[in-house]
């Protein structure tokens, strides 16, 4: 059974999605075992206390060091066993000592189709209004591996989403969610899981 983190700095909307596709049997190979957030006011500590899963908070705030706050962030993960980080609406970026302890091993949603609106500072509604700057009629959302450059990992699953008439940064990332980023990442999970206990077994 592959152990699953859920990183998370906000709401955690991408994590309602988890839990709800987990209570569904979404991950027969995978459970989620740990949400770590990257402050303590995400209330994504709620919606995981409330579906029984143990949440942490491992504050960025706390280390003026980023090397320092990574250290921290791979002791949580590794006392627990993990096998698989996912990404869902986590802020902080992660450095060298993440990753390499967790290579091909950590997923990330996108709220875009990578290559467009990516990188350093896009993030949230900010993404969404790069969109509709340009003048896009069709955006949506990707989930990709996570490397040392930000949203330069390999895409693993890519959905799009029209833009519409009259959208608003929050119209439009509302419906990126619901039809892209809330299919796409419990989909990119369980491929994981399914790659990784098999790896694990001989399958």
């Amino acid at each position: 059974m592959v152990k699953i983190a859920v990183l998370v700095s906000g709401g955690g909307t991408n994590l309602q999605a988890l839990i709800d596709a987990q209570a569904a049997g979404a991950f027969p190979n995978g459970n989620i075992e740990l949400v770590l957030a990257s402050n303590a006011k995400a209330y994504a500590l709620e919606r995981a206390r409330a579906a029984g899963i143990e949440a942490i908070v491992v504050s960025r705030k706390s280390y003026e060091d980023p090397a320092d706050y990574d250290q921290a962030v791979v002791q949580a993960l590794q006392s627990r066993g993990i096998d698989l980080v996912v990404l869902a609406g986590f802020l902080s970026i992660l450095g060298k000592a993440v990753i390499d302890a967790y290579p091909d091993r950590i997923l990330n949603i996108h709220p875009s189709l990578i290559p467009s609106f990516c990188g350093a500072g896009f993030y949230g509604l900010r993404v969404h209004q790069a969109a509709l700057d340009y003048g896009v009629k069709v955006t949506g959302a990707t989930v990709h591996l996570v490397n040392e450059i930000p949203d330069g990992g390999k895409i693993l699953l890519q959905k799009a989403v029209d833009v519409l008439p009259g959208d608003t940064p929050e119209t439009l990332q509302r419906r990126v969610m619901e039809q892209a980023e809330w299919k796409l990442l419990p989909q990119a999970v369980a491929m994981l899981c399914d790659q990784l206990d098999g790896a694990s077994t001989g399958k």
